[in-house]
């Protein structure tokens, strides 16, 4: 295990229909670099993966979104899928808690759909992003610069557009999270 994230703290944000290995993969690889993994979410007790055509395993919730607070955590994923960006961003609970790491410039990574979230949580606007193809022209909309780029920092914002992407994205998000808080992030 490597030390660059000992005693951080990363809450990943999900509900049921995250995309499987973008909620895994990066949990797996923050807790290899030492850091303590929450995962966050509207749901009681466990949350249901969408393993790319059908359902996936469940994963316990460790905190209920409700009980949930950004100070308590270092960082915060934004984990993709189609189904799960598209409940979070109509949960305002959920975006009151992305606002909350945006507002503290604490880092924030979004792969795949998990942009949407940022979107209806304000935290798009004035951004360089990069998502998956489909959404790159709410992105544009809601006022970011959209770029196909297999992993895209911005001021403590990291992006990727799919699960290809995720080896380039945990290694962006150890990073930024090593680095702490980003000056300017909230838009």
């Amino acid at each position: 295990m490597h030390a660059e994230l000992k005693g951080k703290r990363v809450a990943i944000l999900a509900a049921n229909g995250f995309e499987q290995v973008e909620l895994t993969e990066p949990a797996q690889a923050l807790k290899a670099a030492g850091a303590m993994v929450s995962i966050v979410s509207p749901e009681q007790s466990a949350v249901r993966a969408w393993d790319s055509t059908d359902w996936g395993t469940e994963v316990r919730v460790d905190v209920r979104l409700g009980d949930a607070r950004a100070s308590d955590f270092d960082a915060l994923i934004l984990p993709g899928g189609v189904m799960n960006p598209d409940k979070l961003r109509c949960n305002e609970t959920a975006l009151r808690f992305v606002r909350a790491f945006a507002e503290s410039g604490k880092p924030i990574a979004a792969i795949c759909h998990g942009p949407w979230t940022l979107i209806d949580a304000g935290v798009a606007e004035g951004h360089r992003l990069t998502s998956y193809h489909s959404i790159k022209t709410d992105l544009i909309n809601a006022g970011a610069e959209w770029v196909d780029e297999e992993v895209v920092v911005d001021r403590g914002l990291v992006t990727s557009r799919k699960p290809d992407d995720l080896p380039a994205f945990n290694r962006k998000v150890i990073e930024e999270i090593a680095e702490g808080v980003h000056v300017g992030q909230a838009s």
